[in-house]
């Protein structure tokens, strides 16, 4: 938050933005996380951008979205290991060959990763690699491993933090429709100031903090 506020504001010091958290009902909200305790794991360091790229899917099906027909039921989190950036996108399913639709334009215009990280089961993986075979023939998909802290863990983080955001903007809009405010979300999500890296995931991969007029 202080590195956000940075950017607005002048002035700011950290007892005022105590002071702020401590009557904030928003952030006592978003505070309300599980958290492992005594869980030591070695973190898998990739060397560039790309190199390996996890993907999950999370259940929004008791809260369906119905802008469309079937309503959307799922989000599916895209993110890179490296820079820590993500894209999340409105699924109506989980089969395969609809998330298999999302990864192919996301790997258009990102490319695409050396790795593919999944833990939602070999029958899922095996449709997501069938599905991009048809539409991206020469793509070749290594099968994710089981899930392991080390490896979907910082997936996993992500959407821990996409999920009170996406909240706030449903409680703070009255829009039930989550589909609209979830490119909002990613941008913000993208934005934000991440210690892992030291830096936020949009200028860890464009070189280049991005645009605030999206707040």
């Amino acid at each position: 938050m202080e590195v956000e506020s940075k950017k607005f504001y002048s002035n700011i010091s950290r007892p005022i933005i105590e002071i702020f958290l401590k009557y904030s009902e928003e952030y006592k909200i978003k505070r309300k996380k599980n958290v492992n305790h005594g869980l030591v794991v070695k973190p898998i360091v990739e060397a560039y951008y790309n190199s390996r790229c996890q993907i999950d899917l999370v259940d929004y099906s008791s809260i369906p979205d119905h802008t469309v027909t079937p309503p959307y039921k799922y989000v599916l989190t895209v993110q890179d290991h490296l820079t820590k950036f993500v894209h999340l996108r409105p699924c109506q399913s989980k089969e395969g060959v609809e998330v298999a639709k999302h990864l192919y334009l996301i790997f258009c215009e990102f490319g695409a990763p050396l790795l593919l990280q999944s833990d939602n089961g070999l029958e899922f993986r095996n449709q997501v690699v069938a599905g991009l075979k048809i539409l991206w023939p020469d793509l070749q998909i290594v099968h994710g491993r089981s899930r392991r802290p080390q490896t979907q863990g910082s997936v996993e983080r992500a959407n821990g933090d996409f999920q009170p955001m996406l909240g706030s903007w449903m409680r703070e809009n009255q829009n039930p429709k989550w589909s609209l405010g979830l490119p909002l979300v990613m941008h913000q999500k993208n934005r934000k100031y991440h210690t892992g890296i030291k830096t936020t995931p949009f200028n860890a991969v464009f070189g280049k903090e991005a645009y605030n007029g999206l707040r």
